[in-house]
């Protein structure tokens, strides 16, 4: 299945709904610190509910121990910097979604890092900054998903 990567996630309750999200979806979560709240906070097990246990969640003390755990798997960066949708993509079902911080995004050198062409978008009217992070990753994971023929349902 696919993995969701979250760079350093500031807001607590988007992080639980994610990893509700991931518990149905079946993606494998993993969280890059430092993060922005304790996973033990209220506001992220309120959004969590009770998915905690049926979600795989990893933990990373930064980028490059992440980028260790992942050795040779393609990694895609959501960022609003990216040149090509995040629909252009053939998605495969070991792949990584990166995603930035609520208020910083990915940093430039981790998206130079990994080329343009592994720089994802998702279309926004004019003028508008980003969607909600927790939405981003469901539409993001759902279409990768999708074209996988939403393998191990």
């Amino acid at each position: 299945m696919f993995h969701i990567a979250l760079h350093e996630p500031r807001i607590a309750p988007n992080t639980g709904n994610i990893i509700r999200l991931v518990a149905n979806n079946g993606c494998h979560l993993h969280l890059i610190e430092p993060m922005g709240f304790d996973l033990e906070e209220k506001k992220l097990r309120r959004a969590g509910l009770d998915y905690a246990d049926l979600a795989r969640v990893s933990r990373y003390p930064d980028y490059p121990a992440f980028l260790a755990a992942m050795g040779s798997r393609r990694i895609f960066a959501l960022t609003t910097k990216g040149t090509r949708s995040y629909t252009d993509v053939a998605y495969r079902e070991d792949d990584v979604l990166l995603f930035g911080s609520e208020t910083a995004g990915l940093p430039a050198e981790i998206r130079e890092a990994l080329g343009l062409d592994h720089c994802l978008r998702i279309p926004m009217m004019p003028g508008a900054r980003s969607l909600n992070l927790s939405n981003a990753v469901a539409l993001v994971s759902y279409e990768a998903w999708r074209q996988c023929d939403f393998a191990g349902l």
